[in-house]
């Protein structure tokens, strides 16, 4: 078994999506705002397509034998004025399907993504992870994140 991670194109976007609905299942049930204010706008695909067109957004794809079991989608963004032209990287998505979990997709993805973000001059680095999703948590603390703002929400009556 050879785990592996590399950046996707056009040809990834059905694997991509078809992944989609689980991911978006997963974290609607941690948090029923996740699909409406988190997840990938629709129509996925369009949307998709255009993260993986645009030079400043980094998607990637996670593979087992070169089969695609994951993705990761990063943007960079700017801080505010004060921090002198500082950017961060800011990891929005990633996900593995559940059967190809424990095994390095995730860790080879977060790899490819923070290697090229520090190539492009970026150190600093940032993880959207759901309340209560335990397993992602500590991954991202394995890999030295940890938590500097948590956002509440009032659905309102």
């Amino acid at each position: 078994m050879i785990v592996g991670s590399r950046w996707a194109t056009s040809d990834d976007i059905a694997d991509l999506v078809g992944m989609y609905p689980a991911f978006e299942a997963e974290q609607g049930a941690l948090r029923a705002m996740w699909p409406l204010a988190d997840g990938i706008a629709a129509p996925v695909t369009d949307s998709l397509r255009a993260a993986i067109d645009d030079t400043e957004t980094l998607v990637g794809v996670g593979t087992i034998d070169d089969i695609v079991f994951g993705f990761i989608h990063v943007t960079v963004d700017d801080l505010l004025p004060q921090a002198d032209g500082v950017r961060v990287g800011v990891i929005r998505h990633i996900y593995v399907e559940p059967d190809a979990r424990g095994v390095g997709v995730a860790e080879s993805m977060i790899g490819l993504a923070l290697d090229e973000l520090r190539a492009r001059g970026i150190t600093r680095f940032d993880a959207r992870v759901s309340p209560g999703h335990r397993n992602a948590k500590n991954f991202f603390e394995a890999n030295g994140f940890s938590a500097r703002l948590i956002v509440m929400h009032n659905p309102g009556p």
